[in-house]
């Protein structure tokens, strides 16, 4: 242990210090020296190594000014380059193609678009799936290039704004509900049919139902009645021969014509039957089948 001692003297006073000083040296020696410069060295070794690794990462990812690889930051917003992988969700307010190009949008599971409002609530949907199209909306709309409504759904309602619906089926198109259109026609040369297999069948119009077949007949069956009903107006049968097969026939009596003439009676309640014409009416002789 070296004890240092300090001595206080007067000006003009000589003292004489002793031989044996002690010499601090400031600094760092031996094996700390070593480690320490070891330890920078290390540091160097690290910092070059990272400084690569950067310089690799930036040469592999393509970074540059104006962006990444593929893509691209542009004042319009970004902008991305052939074909791309996202394993999470997109967000985006809009999404196109390029001119020259299509946009295509492709999964092995199923494609989702889903719109959301200021809450994150989803107010639309679209969901392509291997087996269905899903479309979740409170409407439902195709447009033209002009901007006309061609195909509309919603809750009440399915609108076609076309001028022609066309259903090319062989087994033609099924309606649960009622169907409301001007102009029911089959393709040149095939046969119309409205069917209905289980229940009624009735056809209404504010101004009149026309039914015309220009290169055929019009045939009409029925399990049970056909009815032809007119409140204002009546019912005409305009044509050469009105053909009525099936008629009820009355029985020959003593003022039957030999000539097999008939007339058609009218009962009270409508039904129509045959009665062997005479010289007068012979209808009261066969009225019993009204009964």
């Amino acid at each position: 242990m070296v004890r240092e001692q300090y001595t206080t003297a007067t000006e003009g006073t000589h003292i004489e210090r002793p031989e044996n000083q002690c010499v601090y040296k400031i600094g760092i020696y031996g094996w700390r020296k070593r480690c320490l410069y070891l330890f920078v060295l290390l540091l160097l070794i690290i910092l070059v190594v990272n400084l690569a690794l950067t310089i690799w990462i930036l040469k592999v990812m393509w970074f540059s000014p104006t962006g990444m690889g593929h893509l691209r930051v542009t004042k319009d917003g970004l902008r991305l380059e052939g074909e791309s992988e996202f394993l999470f969700p997109l967000y985006a307010k809009e999404i196109h193609s390029r001119v020259d190009s299509s946009l295509l949008l492709q999964s092995t599971q199923n494609v989702t678009v889903n719109a959301r409002n200021s809450e994150g609530e989803v107010t639309g949907r679209l969901k392509v799936g291997p087996k269905m199209v899903e479309v979740q909306s409170q409407q439902f709309q195709i447009n033209s290039n002009n901007g006309k409504p061609l195909f509309t759904v919603d809750e009440k309602e399915v609108v076609v704004g076309t001028d022609k619906l066309r259903v090319t089926g062989p087994e033609g198109a099924l309606f649960e509900h009622s169907v409301e259109t001007p102009l029911v026609r089959a393709d040149p040369f095939q046969d119309l049919r409205l069917e209905s297999p289980t229940r009624s069948l009735s056809m209404d119009a504010p101004r009149g139902v026309h039914i015309q077949a220009h290169a055929g007949k019009i045939e009409a069956l029925s399990q049970m009645d056909i009815v032809l009903h007119s409140s204002d107006g009546m019912l005409v049968l305009d044509a050469e021969t009105v053909c009525l097969p099936k008629l009820v026939q009355g029985m020959w009596g003593p003022s039957g014509s030999s000539q097999r003439l008939y007339e058609i009676c009218v009962c009270p309640d409508g039904k129509l039957y045959l009665s062997v014409a005479g010289v007068g009416t012979t209808c009261q002789e066969n009225s019993h089948i009204c009964l």
